[in-house]
């Protein structure tokens, strides 16, 4: 079955998270991608633990259905043998620091001289300009510095931290792809490639866009947990159950709300949260906490009130509904024959490959794609 990424040759630079999921995104819609990796121990999430069979489960997961090169690339001649790939190659992702590809001789003016219609996306935590371009930084620090974290970070005795890498995945992985398919769309027009720079800090803006709007309209800026979707709302938080599990209570519009105080008993005279607000958050925790997670799943799957009991990721992997779904079909293998749940991807079913079973590559198992070469073709910069 033919997929949208037919005949599409990723080259692969990047480690870790976001550039990785990125080209697994791409993958899976059909390009060929093929990882470059350093020799010997290959990129560091390999190494990472749990182990499953020679490498790491995270390395399997993120990087299945791809190829691996082994090269130095602070080698000229290592360098050179991937002038052909380059000459062919329709998409380039990496993941260094600013400067780092233009010192080993493939930043975009190198590459693009190669090979002119290269899409070339750099992604990186805080872009290739700016006064923190160069600076170190993990998913914390990305979302810290945006002001996004701040907006719900816990208290002093108990700080939060989001169970998700907010950064890596929703402001690295999901705008490269985005933006390397509209590059896509703009060479199929124009004949022309791009140099994308995909900043993780600044892509998280948009997930701020009501804390944004409230503060800039009204003077009076969003702080910790205190506005209508971070928790300072007894329509919208997680209400402790007597079994120590959480009922995650959405019930935002009027009639949701009426449904659920319906639903849990609510007082009347305390069913006007405007009045005195505490006093009904109070009362609703007080009476969610009087019953077990089991009493309120049965309550709210008839009451149907935006409301429902936190699950455990080991129950969401077995729920029927994404079950039925395909969801969670697909399978990935180790060397071994081994054979785990894959991690789900966000491309729709028709636009996929067929290939319901994939391995991640060995480290360097596709070096013999590439001839050995003699003449130089790129210069080398200095270090």
């Amino acid at each position: 079955m033919a997929t949208p990424l037919d005949n599409i040759r990723v080259l692969d630079f990047s480690t870790l998270l976001p550039g990785p999921m990125a080209t697994l995104f791409l993958a899976e819609a059909g390009a060929e991608v093929i990882k470059i990796e350093r020799p010997g121990r290959g990129e560091e999430m390999r190494s990472y633990v749990p182990k499953w069979g020679e490498d790491s489960a995270n390395f399997a997961m993120l990087n299945r259905g791809k190829k691996s090169l082994a090269l130095n690339l602070k080698e000229a001649g290592e360098r050179e043998r991937l002038i052909p790939l380059l000459k062919e190659a329709d998409i380039l992702v990496e993941q260094f620091r600013p400067g780092v590809m233009e010192r080993l001789g493939f930043g975009y003016d190198d590459v693009a001289a190669i090979n002119p219609g290269i899409i070339y996306c750099s992604i990186t935590g805080y872009g290739q300009s700016g006064p923190k371009a160069a600076r170190a930084g993990h998913d914390l620090n990305y979302i810290g510095d945006s002001g996004l974290l701040a907006l719900a970070c816990g208290t002093p005795d108990t700080p939060v931290i989001p169970p998700a890498l907010i950064a890596d995945i929703a402001g690295g992985t999901y705008p490269a792809v985005f933006n390397i398919l509209l590059a896509l769309r703009e060479r199929d027009r124009t004949g022309k490639g791009a140099h994308i720079d995909i900043a993780m800090c600044d892509n998280l803006f948009p997930f701020m866009y009501w804390a944004l709007a409230e503060g800039q309209v009204t003077g009076d800026w969003p702080g910790n947990g205190d506005s209508l979707v971070t928790g300072g709302s007894c329509r919208y938080r997680l209400y402790p159950t007597r079994d120590n599990r959480f009922v995650a209570a959405a019930p935002l519009e009027q009639k949701f709300w009426d449904i659920f105080s319906e639903a849990i008993g609510l007082d009347p005279a305390l069913r006007d949260d405007g009045k005195d607000p505490q006093a009904t958050t109070d009362a609703v925790a007080r009476i969610i906490a009087a019953h077990d997670a089991d009493h309120w799943q049965t309550v709210f799957e008839k009451a149907d009130c935006c409301c429902s009991v936190v699950q455990s990721l080991q129950d969401a992997v077995s729920d029927p509904h994404f079950k039925s779904r395909g969801v969670l079909d697909r399978t990935v293998e180790n060397a071994s024959g081994e054979r785990t749940m894959a991690l789900p991807v966000p491309v729709v079913p028709q636009y996929r490959t067929s290939q319901e079973t994939s391995r991640a590559p060995s480290l360097g198992a596709d070096n013999d794609m590439m001839p050995r070469i003699g003449a130089s073709e790129i210069t080398e910069k200095p270090q």
